[in-house]
């Protein structure tokens, strides 16, 4: 299994496992549950992490991120309108 490959897996089950998470958030609008801190850092994180693997240029790493900050930026939107 190539290294690529490891990495294009990881991400997709990681960028997969905030989608319940954000249909969740968006058809109840309850977010008292959520850390705001946590998704802020998370948010942050996301971002830095798509700037690193577009400066090195590794693809896993770009559309992992890129893939996972639509729904973790939904959720912190709710959470800070909603929360």
């Amino acid at each position: 299994m190539s290294l690529d490959l490891i990495g294009y897996l990881a991400a997709a089950f990681t960028t997969l496992s905030f989608v319940p998470q954000a249909v969740k958030t968006i058809r109840s609008r309850d977010t008292r549950a959520i850390s705001l801190g946590m998704y802020l850092s998370f948010t942050a994180g996301l971002v830095l992490w798509l700037a690193y693997g577009v400066a090195v240029g590794s693809w896993p790493i770009i559309v992992a991120n890129a893939l996972a900050l639509p729904p973790a930026t939904t959720i912190l939107a709710f959470k800070l309108r909603h929360g």
